[in-house]
């Protein structure tokens, strides 16, 4: 191995990672506590270790070095000396090929061995035992990437909070399975740029969407021993490298960017899921692979009385250091590579209350995570999106994220299951959840875009699975039907799993459209997930992250089954009224909320009259209607004219029986436009769409029914 032949000049300690400036490549590491840095160069098939170059020089705790005559596509890692002191937090071992946290482009996957491991597996003093054995072989290599890239007269499409609908998927399940996309391209980031891909995002109304995490992540090797992958991705380890297995080409780089381009020239916005909460090094027994060799001590949060282990907020056996300003800098400086380097447009954070958490490990809204990120005029101008929990002590923080974040709303996605499958008492909280959660979020002065609203996410069962079963069905998973979620929300409606029975399935499909409806038709911000519109399903695995296979993959033949077809109608309709009418997108929150002050909403009990206090807690209560008053919308558009919009009137039934519901008299027109009705095909009236004002509507039991009366001004004032 050549040690001294390759020339290395000093270079720079900023920016860190492998910086090529056309005419060689600058390489920089942090490393607090390493006594020595080698940066491993390797052939161009990645075979052979062809050099080791100590860093001589060292700034500010970062090593670097400079090779004039390296190029774009050079194949390298480190090697990292220092002590091996488990029990004082330190796991250096120079056997160990490790990835640069900051590396643009990382080739091949790990082939697990037992060499990646810094200790010997198997040993009585188990990870204070020291394994000597070289890593390389069964290692990925980072490679030095070329920013190159035309982007021609790309911009980011901004599209307003309030104008938003988020569709959650996955890059490789989305088109593994699509008849229109090229067989080459399918799974691929090219493949979800393509036309066919963008033309059905379109038609639906899509506006943003949100790829699961596409960072460079790892197949754990328990779950291969099982003929498994890790499907989801949550288990990264290169916070700046797109994943090669979602590429295509072998430029993983460009082709992440072309597929933005071409969803921007739509007019769509790209979010990353991103999970900055830990890494897939996991606990004290994990492998050694990139940031425990470069610095165990100071990228993982250990146990203050016993370094040795790390502390676990995540459930996934370590938590990132963000407490400290290196690992502070690193999640930054991922951040913006992602937004100015890849154009992306948010991100929504992966357990984000442990990013949260501050040196002492409590959850701190106001400390020096949240302030960095406040006041980041980068981030300032992109979509940020917090998963509010961990699973630490005190981690569960929805309606507790500062001004300018927007929150996975848990309490949306309960209420709505729970109301829907037919528990009592909850019109109450359901008429928090459908105006925006103002009892969560307007305390620190956010708006209902604050509430990212979702019924179904990746984490749990679809939206068929979710009408179809009770209980999870995780048997293909390998853990005996113990993980996932036991605690569903769910209902059968009447048969675990496949049936043949017509009212059953019609039943299903009812409860789908109620669903549907209810999100779309709520304030805050809706969040589909990607084939709940076609039907589709996984069998009732409800924790599907290690089913890199049909199961997860989206089935487009579903798409034309009736059924299906008719629920992806109704969706895209929904989509298109909510579109056009203001009143479904307020920015604002409502005034009146139970009927008090400026009536720019009432509520009404099927009786036709207002809902008094009382009426709020009482356990039989299911049904519930809300009159929404176009002319009392309190808003303005771009141009600072004021906004109106026609009046509507929501119904809600989860009663098992019809409920004759008399509607309010607030006008004098004569007749009401019926414009959803979820108990009728297609959830819609085929034709007769007017209903006189004078007459009960006929609210069918478990459905949701929207009236509209055309816009005309009135008085409205209590």
């Amino acid at each position: 191995m050549n040690k001294a032949t390759t020339p290395v000049w000093p270079g720079r300690p900023y920016p860190l990672g492998a910086s090529w400036d056309g005419e060689g490549v600058n390489f920089a590491v942090f490393s607090a506590h390493a006594e020595q840095v080698s940066l491993c160069l390797f052939d161009p098939k990645g075979r052979h270790e062809i050099a080791q170059i100590p860093l001589r020089e060292q700034t500010g705790q970062v090593w670097h070095g400079y090779l004039p005559e390296a190029r774009p596509g050079l194949l390298y890692g480190y090697r990292v000396q220092g002590p091996y002191q488990p029990e004082a937090g330190h796991r250096f071992n120079a056997h160990k090929l490790l990835l640069d946290p900051y590396a643009k482009a990382i080739v091949g996957q790990i082939q697990w061995s037992d060499a990646q491991f810094g200790y010997r597996i198997g040993h009585r003093s188990e990870d204070l035992s020291f394994n000597t054995r070289n890593s390389a072989p069964g290692m990925p290599r980072c490679q030095v990437a070329d920013p190159a890239f035309m982007w021609g007269d790309d911009r980011p499409p901004r599209i307003p909070w309030h104008d938003t609908l988020i569709y959650e998927l996955h890059v490789r399940g989305f088109t593994m399975r699509h008849p229109d996309v090229p067989p080459h391209l399918r799974g691929t980031y090219a493949g979800l740029g393509c036309g066919p891909v963008i033309d059905y995002l379109k038609a639906l109304g899509v506006t943003t969407v949100e790829l699961l995490p596409v960072h460079y992540f790892v197949d754990e090797r328990h779950l291969l021993d099982r003929g498994l992958r890790n499907y989801w991705g949550y288990s990264p380890l290169g916070y700046f490298a797109p994943d090669p297995r979602y590429a295509a080409t072998d430029h993983p780089v460009s082709e992440f960017k072309s597929m933005v381009r071409s969803l921007h020239s739509a007019g769509i916005e790209v979010l990353l899921d991103v999970v900055y909460n830990h890494t897939a090094e996991g606990n004290q027994f994990g492998p050694t692979l990139s940031f425990r060799g470069l610095d165990n001590a100071v990228y993982y949060r250990l146990s203050p009385e016993h370094p040795r282990y790390t502390m676990d907020y995540t459930g996934c056996g370590n938590t990132l250091n963000t407490a400290h300003p290196q690992v502070l800098q690193l999640v930054m400086d991922s951040l913006r590579y992602w937004v100015q380097e890849m154009h992306v447009d948010g991100f929504r954070f992966d357990l984000a209350a442990a990013l949260a958490r501050g040196a002492d490990g409590e959850v701190d809204q106001a400390g020096t995570f949240m302030d960095v990120v406040h006041q980041d005029p980068v981030l300032a101008q992109v979509k940020l999106i917090a998963e509010p929990w961990d699973v630490g002590e005190h981690g569960y923080q929805v309606g507790q994220f500062p001004a300018s974040w927007s929150e996975w709303n848990g309490k949306y996605r309960d209420v709505v299951r729970d109301y829907w499958r037919g528990e009592g008492g909850l019109i109450g909280e359901l008429a928090y959840r459908l105006t925006g959660s103002a009892d969560l979020y307007q305390h620190n002065g956010r708006r209902p875009c604050a509430s990212i609203n979702f019924i179904t996410a990746h984490d749990g069962f679809t939206l068929y699975d979710l009408v179809s079963f009770n209980e999870r069905h995780n048997e293909a998973n390998g853990e005996n039907n113990q993980d996932g979620e036991s605690h569903n929300r769910s209902w059968n409606c009447g048969a675990e799993g496949d049936t043949e029975d017509p009212e059953i399935l019609a039943l299903r499909l009812h409860q789908r459209r109620n669903l549907l409806a209810t999100l779309l038709l709520s304030q805050g911000i809706p969040m589909l997930q990607a084939g709940d519109e076609v039907g589709r399903t996984q069998r009732g695995n409800n924790n599907a992250y290690c089913q890199d296979n049909a199961l997860s993959w989206l089935d487009w033949d579903l798409a034309w089954l009736p059924e299906n077809s008719e629920l992806l109608m109704f969706t895209q309709r929904l989509v298109r009224l909510r579109r056009e009418h203001p009143t479904f997108r307020r920015r604002h929150y409502f005034r009146g909320i139970h009927g008090d002050g400026v009536r720019d909403i009432l509520w009404f009990n099927p009786d036709g009259r207002e809902i008094d206090d009382d009426e709020w807690s009482h356990d039989y209560a299911r049904c519930l209607g809300l009159y929404l008053p176009g002319n009392a919308l309190g808003d303005w558009d771009e141009r600072g004219h004021a906004l109106e919009d026609d009046d509507f009137l929501l119904l809600f039934n989860a009663h098992h029986e019809e409920i004759p519901f008399v509607l309010p008299i607030l006008r004098d027109d004569a007749m009401f436009e019926v414009l959803v009705d979820t108990a009728l095909p297609h959830g819609q009236p085929t034709e007769g769409f007017g209903h006189p004002s004078e007459e009960p509507y006929p609210t069918k039991g478990r459905s949701l029914v929207l009236l509209k009366h055309r816009r005309q001004p009135v008085s409205l004032s209590g």
